[in-house]
């Protein structure tokens, strides 16, 4: 069952009984019945509940799931056209280019805008090694940039950082 398709479903038969009921309400004002005005209540309610399921059929999106993509964490996102992800140093060699590929679909959103006219979306994989008590050394392994027009887009540039590759733990650099 793919829901944004039966939320649009759902949502142009609600749509329709909102124009019933709209039409119900109409009549009764000119009628005069004396429940009219409940009937203006119900009329607003069904229009709210309307838009309601159809922002959610525009907000609801497949997930893909990248084969062999390792569990990442978002450490920064502009909003617009960069963001950072960041994995564990034991991430395998293997695991870099799918873990990039599924950040690339994950937070890919219609409302990003690129920078002065730049219509790329740039997301670097990076993780923190520890080569001495108390010191951090952040260590870029990777970037991928994708298109911020087309959702679906196959044409994803993913760059690997083997020299930085290389400076991960030898046992877990596999």
């Amino acid at each position: 069952m793919t829901l944004p398709t039966d939320l649009f479903f759902y949502a142009k038969w609600s749509g329709i009984a909102t124009i019933i009921c709209l039409l119900v309400a109409i009549v009764s004002f000119v009628v005069g019945w004396g429940f009219r005005f409940r009937l203006v209540g119900v009329t607003s309610f069904m229009g709210v509940l309307t838009t309601g399921i159809f922002a959610l059929g525009l907000g609801l999106f497949p997930h893909a799931k990248i084969p062999g993509a390792a569990r990442y964490s978002l450490i920064y996102d502009n909003g617009a056209n960069q963001a950072v992800v960041a994995v564990a140093p034991d991430i395998e060699k293997s695991a870099i280019e799918p873990t990039l590929l599924q950040a690339a679909s994950d937070l890919y959103s219609y409302g990003r805008t690129g920078a002065n006219g730049d219509n790329q979306f740039t997301i670097k994989l990076r993780t923190v090694l520890h080569p001495q008590t108390g010191v951090s050394q952040p260590l870029f392994l990777g970037e991928a940039k994708r298109s911020l027009i087309t959702r679906e887009d196959k044409d994803i540039e993913i760059k690997v950082f083997s020299q930085n590759i290389n400076k991960l733990p030898p046992a877990k650099n596999t």
